[in-house]
């Protein structure tokens, strides 16, 4: 399914299943009044809240939870008499009268799951109290793969019902592609952290504790802290929960980090910060600060006779947070940087600018991206900036 198609069908989906909610209703009930607007504008708004109870339990997957979870709600957006939904080897959920029909459910849906297509059928039994007589079955389909079925019973045959059912199927097949996207999202995150912490190079974890050696005689309360500092750096950076973090966390370990590149630099490498306490709590992708810091320490001191100055400060900007990681290093070509953030940077660039920026705007959006001011022997200057709350996003 294209992006585009996917977005009317977001938009638009609650809204075509309003309209076969208010027929299906119609044949399947007699018609009620109410005394808030016309039985119409009842129905849409109660068919829209049912919709959105029964989304969040279909984007954790196509699964036995999420199928009992949301079975119910979809029989009442069908108004029908059962509803069952599978996978592609089992019942997953049956809501409704008629439960005995869910040990042929399987043969109706094996049929589908050959064909991709939607089906309708008698399903009459030997229990003549039993009102499920007929069914339409319908196809849950991700990337134009069929990964379950949704099978609709009522007492009769009915067009109207078929239609609905096939709408209700599209806009399930929705949350699951949904759901889909925000595993694969998930992944990619957990990738790219992944080749983050790969990044972090051995040289400097040598050359740490290195300097940490060179304090033991000489001072051993200052190599003490220092091997503190590179115990909590490595244990933030190689930890396991949550792929996001806050500001303060995030900041805190900067400094450990900038502490131990002191120790091996002393007053070569200067650093000023600039915090506004009332942005630490604003959370923030895992491992976002730490890539650009340690570019800022690396192109910093490259080629640097005295004294390297680092300016970290993080802002308070409105609804947003906002910081500034700025060097009087060598800076590099425009073009060059360009490169980078296609993804052609060499491998002495390394992974850390471009994976940033990517993470940010697959978060964010693309207004979000990293804002680099940089030019030949000009420094460099990053701009990042990231809403103070935004839906899904909490630091741990």
């Amino acid at each position: 399914m294209s992006g585009a198609a996917l977005a009317v069908l977001i938009v638009l989906g609650p809204l075509l299943l309003a309209g076969g909610f208010v027929l299906g209703r119609r044949t399947a009930r007699p018609e009620r009044t109410s005394d808030v607007g016309t039985p119409v504008e009842h129905a849409t708004f109660e068919t829209l809240h049912t919709a959105s109870l029964a989304a969040p339990p279909l984007r954790a997957g196509l699964t036995e939870e999420s199928a009992r979870k949301a079975a119910h709600r979809l029989r009442s957006l069908l108004g029908t008499d059962a509803l069952c939904l599978t996978d592609g080897e089992r019942v997953l959920a049956w809501d409704g009268l008629g439960g005995h029909h869910a040990e042929r459910a399987m043969e109706r849906a094996g049929e589908l799951l050959a064909s991709g297509r939607g089906t309708a059928f008698s399903d009459g039994c030997d229990d003549l109290d039993c009102p499920l007589r007929w069914g339409v079955a319908a196809p849950l389909t991700v990337d134009n793969r069929v990964l379950g079925t949704l099978i609709a019973y009522a007492p009769r045959e009915s067009a109207v019902l078929a239609r609905a059912a096939g709408e209700v199927a599209r806009w399930v097949s929705v949350q699951l592609e949904l759901a889909e996207l925000d595993r694969s999202r998930t992944r990619l995150i957990e990738a790219e952290i992944k080749a983050l912490r790969a990044q972090i190079s051995p040289h400097f974890i040598f050359n740490s504790l290195a300097a940490i050696a060179s304090f033991v005689r000489t001072d051993p309360e200052r190599a003490r802290e220092l091997l503190l500092e590179f115990a909590d750096f490595t244990r933030y950076s190689f930890r396991r929960r949550g792929e996001f973090t806050t500001l303060a966390d995030e900041l805190h370990s900067i400094d450990q980090y900038l502490a131990l590149v002191r120790a091996r630099f002393g007053e070569r490498l200067s650093v000023t910060l600039q915090i506004a306490p009332e942005v630490l709590p604003v959370a923030l992708p895992f491992l976002c600060l730490q890539p650009l810091v340690e570019n800022a320490v690396k192109h910093g001191l490259e080629g640097a006779v005295t004294t390297s100055r680092i300016t970290i400060s993080a802002l308070d900007a409105g609804a947003e947070a906002e910081v500034v990681i700025e060097d009087d290093g060598v800076g590099m070509e425009p073009d060059r940087l360009r490169r980078i953030l296609r993804g052609e940077g060499d491998a002495s660039t390394g992974i850390g600018l471009l994976n940033v920026d990517e993470r940010l705007r697959q978060v964010y959006g693309d207004a979000y991206g990293l804002v680099i001011e940089t030019g030949v022997g000009a420094g460099t200057k990053i701009t990042v900036r990231v809403p103070k709350y935004r839906a899904g996003v909490h630091g741990t």
